[in-house]
Order: structure tokens, then sequence, then C-alpha cells
């Protein structure tokens, strides 16, 4: 009778010339056999077989449905967040003997024993966890900075499955980490197995990518501003139209469903002055300089906890109970150092805490975070640095007032204005925090002094030490990322792909008689020497070969660059590295080191101009062309 109903839009695509179509540039889409009505078709059956591919064909061929696809991945995270959330507080609650609406990092006292206990229990359980791990399951799971960076968006969903247990276990024992690694790892996770179940393009997953940690990171802050600047800044690396539309939705999806599901459960109550004084600003300042050491620090702590544990003889299964009682220790002290600090921020926000409780909760806090991250518990430092900013601002302005005995900046600014410096120091992100401000407090003069102090701050960290905690952990590893900039490409871009495999090669017994007549001008620039064993031996030049004033007497005179040889493992960048090294314009490619079998010839134009084709490729998607 006719074409399946709803179906004509895909049709429309697929005939060459369609009016009112405008496929993306050089699209060939997919042959896609739409089922009909008919009396002797059973139209139902049809679809729901071809739907997979139908749906797989929208979402390749028009932006808009990678849209609705980003606005499912939002569903998703948005669940997954709050079944999360209600988890860990669940864990709370049994273990640390809460109320139905208690908050353990706010609580003013616990059971000594359960302080000590249950962090000490759940590190035993995270250190045998991981050597079950070691043994039955030794992957290293991939977060989404680095899946961007280095692999084009794709992330393993067991792996992350795995860590966010881990994390939600550290989280739960009462161990000082945020579970705001976890969410995002969760959301990315999903968005890189349902990108890569339609089949998406390497841009466009890495774009889904960013679009599940944006909407688990604006459902945990009830933010979408936020989540969607921190997939901008540090998931996908880049802001561009053509990735606003997907991420926005994801992270509008995400906190719609998490109001719907929890509506009292995330969000400050801060209020703050309607207009800051320009005097204010020169303070301010000098407060994101100031938080931006103090993530310095936090940082090396970590590094530190962790290399002491390195060069102890604790066993590696052992060292998450012996962190887990410290930190129980330090619990005694105050509780406001367990968990990720949600309740303690907002209670420290309006607490008049004396100068000496703010100096202590300061010390207490960066250590037991230092201590649960370096000893092994899973999680992040994004909601204990900012609490451990808002620490530090509120003892900013206590010891301003006591120089300057005036209240030009109200200690609620200071708190804001280091909770968020602070944070880009540690996380990265000023135009994150700065929303992040801009939705707690809806104050237009407070997001101007946040984003003053974050861009300090972060100007602050790249110029004395290169890196925030994610990148830091990644440099300790010796990959060489900044940040989530796809560079995965310079790594598949390898000397093996590239290089000329039609090599022509002489044996370095040949008479250069007999080389002269085989390889006469102007056949070719260059010849390979290889032994008697096939190996090689050089490069001969026949410009040098035939000149009249040559006093060569054998190939062996006129050989070069007997020890600069190509691996086909090598990335470009390695390539060009070795044409500088080497200063010539060709190298040959062999098997290996030891073996030196000639398998092929790259030149160092060919591999630039690869390199230069790649470099704008890769800007124009950043671009959104």
């Amino acid at each position: 009778m006719g074409s399946f109903p709803g179906l004509s839009f895909l049709n429309r695509l697929r005939a060459p010339g369609a009016a009112g179509t405008r496929p993306r540039s050089g699209l060939r889409l997919p042959t896609v056999s739409l089922p009909t009505i008919g009396r002797h078709h059973r139209p139902i059956s049809e679809w729901v077989l071809h739907a997979p591919q139908t749906l797989r064909a929208l979402v390749r061929a028009d932006e808009i449905w990678l849209v609705v696809l980003a606005a499912v991945l939002g569903l998703f995270a948005g669940l997954c967040v709050t079944a999360m959330t209600n988890a860990t507080q669940a864990m709370h609650r049994v273990l640390f003997n809460l109320g139905p609406y208690e908050r353990l990092s706010g609580q003013v006292d616990i059971a000594g024993w359960r302080a000590i206990v249950m962090p000490t229990v759940g590190g035993l359980l995270m250190g045998l966890v991981g050597l079950a791990l070691v043994r039955w399951w030794p992957r290293r799971p991939v977060d989404p900075i680095e899946a961007n960076a280095l692999y084009g968006g794709r992330m393993s969903l067991n792996d992350s499955l795995i860590l966010v247990g881990q994390t939600m276990l550290s989280n739960g024992c009462g161990a000082s980490v945020g579970l705001e690694a976890g969410y995002a790892q969760i959301g990315s996770a999903l968005a890189s197995r349902i990108g890569r179940s339609f089949r998406v393009r390497r841009a466009d997953l890495r774009v889904l990518v960013g679009c599940g940690a944006a909407a688990a990171i604006a459902a945990a802050f009830n933010a979408p501003l936020t989540g969607a600047f921190y997939a901008f800044e540090l998931v996908i690396g880049t802001y561009s139209l053509a990735t606003m539309a997907p991420v926005m939705v994801s992270a509008i999806t995400a906190v719609s469903v998490v109001r719907m599901l929890i509506p009292d459960e995330y969000g400050f109550d801060i209020r703050v002055p309607i207009a800051i004084e320009p005097t204010a600003y020169l303070p301010i300042l000098a407060l994101g300089m100031i938080c931006a050491l103090g993530g310095i620090a936090i940082m090396r702590g970590v590094t530190l906890t962790e290399e002491i544990f390195r060069r102890s003889s604790v066993p590696t299964w052992a060292r998450p109970a012996i962190g887990g009682l410290f930190v129980g220790l330090l619990a005694l002290i105050t509780p406001q150092v367990l968990s990720s600090g949600h309740a303690a921020l907002q209670v420290g926000l309006d607490a008049p805490y004396s100068l000496q409780h703010i100096a202590l909760l300061i010390v207490l806090k960066a250590i037991a975070s230092a201590v649960s991250i370096g000893v092994g518990f899973r999680g992040g430092l994004f909601f204990a640095s900012l609490f451990l900013g808002a620490l530090l601002g509120k003892l900013f302005a206590a010891c301003l007032a006591m120089v300057t005995a005036s209240t030009a900046v109200p200690p609620v600014v200071c708190a804001i204005v280091g909770m968020s410096g602070l944070a880009v120091a540690v996380v990265g992100g000023p135009l994150t925090m700065a929303f992040l401000a801009l939705e707690s407090t809806g104050s237009l003069p407070m997001t101007a002094a946040v984003m003053a102090a974050s861009v300090v701050s972060a100007l602050t960290v790249r110029r004395t030490f290169g890196y925030s905690f994610a990148t830091w952990r990644f440099h300790l590893r010796g990959e060489a990322i900044r940040s989530a900039v796809d560079i995965g490409w310079m790594r598949n871009l390898t000397v093996g792909r590239m290089m000329r495999r039609e090599v022509r090669t002489v044996r370095l017994d040949t008479a250069l008689s007999a080389f002269r007549r085989d390889f006469p001008l102007g056949a070719t620039a260059r010849v390979v020497v290889v032994d008697e064993a096939n190996r090689y031996s050089g490069i001969v030049l026949l410009a040098e070969a035939h000149a009249v004033d040559s006093k060569a007497e054998n190939l062996a005179d006129l050989l070069h660059h007997q020890t600069d040889v190509l691996l086909p493992q090598m990335t470009i960048k390695d390539a060009v590295a070795m044409f500088e090294q080497a200063e010539s314009d060709a190298l040959a490619v062999v098997d290996g080191r030891d073996t030196r079998r000639v398998i092929g010839l790259l030149t160092e134009q060919y591999a630039l101009r690869r390199y230069s084709e790649e470099l704008d490729r890769r800007r124009r998607e950043l671009s959104g062309e």
C-alpha cells in the first residue's frame, strides 16, 4: 500500500537531492529496509526487527536525534545519582546510627566506637575487594577525562560499575571522599555504552560522554549550568555551539529527575550581600591566590601519603584499613571530617566558628581527605575542596578583620569565594565554579567576585604546579594529558600506518659501479642499504653516489643514518622528534631494534602533512564545523 507511517522522514533523508533535507557534510546514509503495510506483510514485527537499525540511522543522520539521545542519558544519569545518594545515606544511617534526615558530616557528635570501627572495617573491605580485583579483574578503569583525551570516548561499563561500587563503599563507611567521581563515572560510562550501541562517530561519542558527566554533576549539585560547564571545561575540553544543545539538555533532564525524586535533598540556603564594594576585590584576588596554594598542598599531600605507604612494608590490601583507622581517630575530634562534607559545608557557612576552630577543621579535613585518597579509598575531592575552601575563606575573613578592623569583605563572601577558588585549584574549571556560585546564590555581583578569584586561582596553579588533581594523577602514571582535548588520534597515527612499504634496497657489498648502473640519477632520491643478513645498514643518497668529485670507493663510504631508524609502533610525535634529531628528511622503518629488518620508509614531508591534516580535522570538530 505505502510506506510505513512515521518513517517517511528517513525515506526523504535517503533520497538524493530530497528537498527540505540537510544531511551532514559528506554523509552517506546507510540503506535501511523499511517495513510496509500490506495484505501479506506483518508491519509490527518488521518494524520491531528494523527498529535498532532505523534508530542508529536517525542518530547518525540528524543532530536533533543526538539531542534526544542526550536527554535519555540525562534521565538515566539522574536515576543513577538518586540511587547512589539514597544507598550511601542508608549506609550512613545504619553504620553511624543517624536519624532519617540527618547527614553524617553535619553531626556534632557520634559514638566513638562507631567513628573508629566503621571506617576501619570499610577500609579492610576495600583492601580485600582490591586484592580480589587484582587477581580476577586486573583492569584499570578509565575515567571520562582520560577516555575523551586518549580513547575517543570509549569506556568500559563493567569497569565503571566496579569503580562506582568502591566509591559507594568508601563514602558509606565514612572515608573523607565524595561521590562526585562516581557520579561522573557512571554517567559517562552509560553514555559511552549507549553511544557505541548507536555506532556514533568518534566526535559524537566524546560529546555524549560529556553529556553523561554533565548530567551527573548537574544532578549532584542541583545546578544544570554547573554540570554543563563541568563537561565543557573538564570532559569535552572545549565549548562550541554544536555541543551546547546536547550537553544542556542532558543536564536539565537529570536535574529535573532528581528534583522530582528527592526535591529537598540538594541546594544551599545562602544569603549574600546585594552588592560588593570595589575595594573588596583586592583581598578577594589575594584569597584566590591563597586557595591555589592550598589546593596544591592538598594534591601534594595525596601524593606524599601514597609515597609513604609505598615505601613502607604495609601490604596494599591493608593500607585502606590503616587509613580508615586514622580517619576514625580524627573523627573523634570532629565528625565533620567524615564523608564528603556536604552537610558540614552548609553548617560551616552559617556557624560562627572561632578562629582556632576553623583552623583546626581545615587541618583535620585536609589530612583526612589526603589520607583517604592516598591509602586507596575511591572517590573524589570535589566536595571536600568546596568545604575546605569555605573554611579557608572564613579564616581569611577573620584574619582580615583583625588586621583592618573593618568588615569590607563579609565572611560569607569570603567563604563562597574560597569555596570556588580552592575547587578550581583542585578540580579545575573556573567557569564551572562561577556558575555554581550563581546557581547557589542567585547573585550576579557574587558571581563576578567568584569569577575573578577563580581566574587568579587557575592561573596560579597553572604557573606554579601545572595540573589539576585529575591531570596530576595522569602525570604520575606517565600520561601526557593536560586536559580532555582529544590527543588519542596521535597514538593511532603511527609510523606503521603512514610508512611506504614498497622500498628499494641494495646489498652493502654491491660494487659502486653496479649501484650507479642499477640506480641512475632521477630514479629515486635515496636507496636503503642492507647487509648480507638482510639487516638495515643505512641510506645512500643518489646525488652523492653519482657526484663527479666523489672519492667513495664502495657503498659503505656513502652510508647515512646507520643508527637512526623508525619503529612501526612509534607515534607521529615520536617520528617528528626522530626526524629532527637525525636531521634527515626520510628514515627507514625496521621491525625491531634487534632484528633491524627493513619494512618501510617514511619521509618527514608526508608525516608533517598527515599531522597537519589531522590537526585541521580536530580543529573543525572542536569548532563544530
